[in-house]
């Protein structure tokens, strides 16, 4: 299992993505407002994700 660093674009739950904003023991934290149709989503701004659940998409 890779494990993302801060400022990687990790992808989870079903196609949403967000940037690596912090590194937790068990997970990161993630800021989705850098999807295009963040608005639309009516999501958080951020939020925590298991590394277990992500794959990371560009570092």
């Amino acid at each position: 299992m890779d494990i993302a660093k801060v400022g990687n674009v990790v992808e989870f739950h079903e196609g949403l993505r967000g940037r690596v904003e912090k590194v937790n023991e068990n997970s990161v934290i993630v800021d989705l407002t850098i999807m295009d149709n963040f608005e639309e989503l009516e999501q958080p701004e951020k939020t925590v994700i298991n590394h277990k659940r992500y794959k990371i998409i560009n570092d």
